[in-house]
């Protein structure tokens, strides 16, 4: 838990009794590999806070899976929309390797929130980073070419790089595996 204290207090100011305030809303929970947080269809309860691990957001279609985010320690995963409205997941969330999160319970959290406005800051605080993520990625896939996203991924998330496979990652740029191993190589060999 000290980890999730240190990256909430790098967002705004904390109190200790904020902290204290938060505890009801918060639980560990621990996943296996390849074990599924949320579910397609299912309403998002809950924020997951990576502790350590890293999970991925993936759609399933006819079969083939698209990669649309990753996340590392200290990163939140949700489905900010499912969320906030109350609708089904439209895409899956599931543990890439071991996990350990710490969970933030939706009804709990919001009950925090009403009677502590630090923690009702906080909550701002991290939606606002989810949705400047989410805008980011969403914005390479509108600007850039294959080869500048990868660029772009390699500059600023290496991490990536370091821990996904590069079918993972292929299908997280939007291109066919052998697609981003010629782009590798060409950029290689020049």
């Amino acid at each position: 838990m000290q980890n999730l204290l240190k990256y909430i207090r790098s967002l705004t100011s904390f109190s200790d009794e904020s902290w204290m305030m938060l505890q009801p809303a918060l639980s560990e929970r621990h996943y296996k590999k390849n074990e599924l947080m949320l579910q397609e269809g299912e309403i998002c309860q809950s924020l997951f806070y990576v502790d350590k691990g890293f999970c991925k957001s993936y759609y399933e279609i006819d079969g083939v899976i698209k990669n649309t985010g990753f996340f590392f320690e200290n990163e939140i995963a949700t489905n900010i929309s499912s969320f906030g409205s109350g609708q089904q997941s439209e895409f899956n969330i599931i543990a890439c390797e071991k996990l350990c999160t710490i969970v933030f319970d939706k009804k709990k959290l919001f009950e925090a929130a009403g009677k502590n406005p630090e923690i009702e800051t906080l909550g701002r605080h991290c939606i606002r980073q989810f949705a400047s993520r989410l805008e980011e990625f969403s914005n390479l896939f509108k600007l850039y070419t294959a080869q500048e996203r990868l660029e772009y991924i390699e500059t600023k998330y290496p991490e990536m790089l370091q821990r996904i496979s590069l079918t993972q990652l292929a299908s997280f740029l939007g291109v066919a595996r052998e697609t981003l191993s010629r782009i590798r190589k060409r950029r290689i060999s020049s």
